[in-house]
């Protein structure tokens, strides 16, 4: 089957880009990890804060998509997934429709969490949703001047982490920005892994991501900044006792994490296909042991 003949619902599908959705999930599971191990966690405002987390990122695929379209930064010579706009499998106006959508379900999430902690949240989730857009959209899309690393350790780092972490607990604590950091710095490593492999194409249409003005191997050096630095941030967290020693059950995903870096070392273009979405794994895979060691121990 064609991608012109797929089902509706299929081609949304690839709109929402499922496996980019492990970077939306790895750092809520960090935070409730966080607020079990300090006897914080409440059920409703951490589902609340997953389903808040996974909506703001399918409206930064979606608004990253049209916008992509409009700019000509995606053209048929796209070595990434499929984008549904270039492709012409659903119209501009569609996306944007679908865009504000799902904004809207994320800002009604935001409701529900702006009654249980307060208007911070507020202040989180428009800044959110502000950087989702402006990200390849808007008059100055900072996407395109090299920011775009900076905003994906902001975002899906400390404010996902901490934003997660303060809807259960009404505040913060130092180790929230230890356990907000090292999630950071593996989502950052999805984007230096896109922009990596699309160097070539975003050069041609003037998209100057960090990957573009670091080079080919400025980026795969940032791409072991961040993944090595996640790791030894833990691992010095755990020296100084702010977390527990089960924290470092995230060595685990080590085989994973090398695997994967080996890929991003050695291959070029398509074939960096296969690390991008292994590195979204790595980030919920790190999540989901980091969460599991806080808890057990508590």
């Amino acid at each position: 089957m064609t991608t012109t003949s797929l089902p509706r619902w299929k081609i949304w599908l690839l709109a929402i880009r499922p496996k980019t959705l492990p970077a939306a999930v790895g750092p809520v599971l960090a935070g409730w990890g966080l607020a079990a191990h300090d006897g914080v966690f409440r059920w409703g405002p951490a589902l609340a804060a997953l389903a808040g987390g996974v909506l703001l990122q399918i409206g930064a695929n979606l608004a990253n998509d049209v916008a992509d379209f409009h700019r000509g930064a995606d053209t048929g010579e796209r070595l990434g997934p499929t984008r549904v706009t270039q492709a012409g499998l659903l119209s501009p106006a569609e996306v944007t429709r679908g865009m504000w959508l799902t904004f809207g379900l994320a800002a009604a999430v935001g409701v529900y969490l702006i009654a249980v902690a307060g208007w911070p949240v507020a202040l989180i989730g428009l800044t959110a949703i502000l950087a989702a857009i402006g990200y390849t959209g808007g008059p100055l899309p900072y996407g395109y001047y090299g920011l775009g690393d900076l905003f994906v350790f902001l975002y899906f780092g400390l404010a996902a982490v901490g934003g997660t972490y303060f809807v259960q607990a009404r505040t913060v604590t130092p180790a929230v920005w230890w356990t907000a950091v090292p999630l950071g710095l593996l989502s950052v490593a999805i984007l230096v892994v896109n922009n990596l492999r699309d160097i070539p194409t975003d050069q041609q249409a003037g998209k100057r991501t960090l990957a573009v003005l670091l080079g080919a191997n400025g980026a795969r050096r940032e791409y072991d900044l961040c993944i090595w630095g996640a790791y030894l941030i833990v691992a010095a967290a755990v020296g100084m006792g702010i977390f527990p020693p089960q924290a470092l059950a995230v060595v685990l995903s080590l085989p994973w994490a090398w695997r994967t870096r080996r890929i991003v070392m050695q291959a070029e273009g398509r074939a960096l296909n296969v690390a991008l979405a292994q590195t979204g794994q790595l980030v919920l895979i790190f999540g989901v042991l980091l969460a599991a060691g806080l808890f057990l121990g508590k």
